[in-house]
């Protein structure tokens, strides 16, 4: 028994030896490691949201989606007491899993038409976008042009020191 006391009391010694003093610590080995994983996820996030501008195209609907518009309405004349949207979209679902290909061919040349106008929206929507950002980089040249032009006829000379003599 006095053996391992022993042992204990070096390993202890050891353990004080490669611990940090509390106060000069601020964060544990693996919670820095979480918080610089979240710092990345945030980081990331921010990137991907961004700014939404309303004027760009909404992406179409599937061909599911297009079901489900007239489902919705059958659905609701059928069961007018049902007000739950995950019942109708569970029911919806259903049916489309019921459906065969030959059946859902319609919905799907309807998606198919929607996407196509949604192409030429968005490609119009992308020529529009480039050719103001394009606008806008001229913008932004032509006034720093301005402004250097402005500092050189009032003759500004930005030499840091002080405009007064010393005597």
């Amino acid at each position: 028994m006095k053996a391992t006391k022993g042992k204990v009391d070096t390993r202890k010694g050891k353990k004080e030896e490669l611990k940090p003093v509390v106060e000069d610590r601020t964060l544990g080995k693996r919670k820095a490691a979480i918080k610089a994983d979240n710092s990345r996820k945030k980081l990331t996030k921010k990137v991907k949201l961004g700014k939404k501008d309303a004027n760009k195209p909404k992406r179409p609907p599937s061909a599911f989606f297009v079901f489900l518009e007239e489902f919705r309405t059958i659905y609701k004349q059928e069961h007018p007491n049902v007000k739950a949207v995950s019942a109708v979209g569970k029911a919806g679902g259903e049916k489309w899993k019921s459906l065969s290909s030959a059946e859902k061919a319609p919905y799907e040349a309807k998606a198919a038409k929607r996407k196509s106008e949604y192409e030429k929206l968005i490609a119009a929507y992308n020529k529009k976008q480039d050719n103001t950002d394009e606008e806008e980089e001229e913008s932004e040249k032509s006034k720093s042009n301005v402004n250097e032009d402005d500092e050189e006829e009032t003759g500004e000379d930005d030499d840091g020191g002080d405009d007064e003599e010393e005597d």
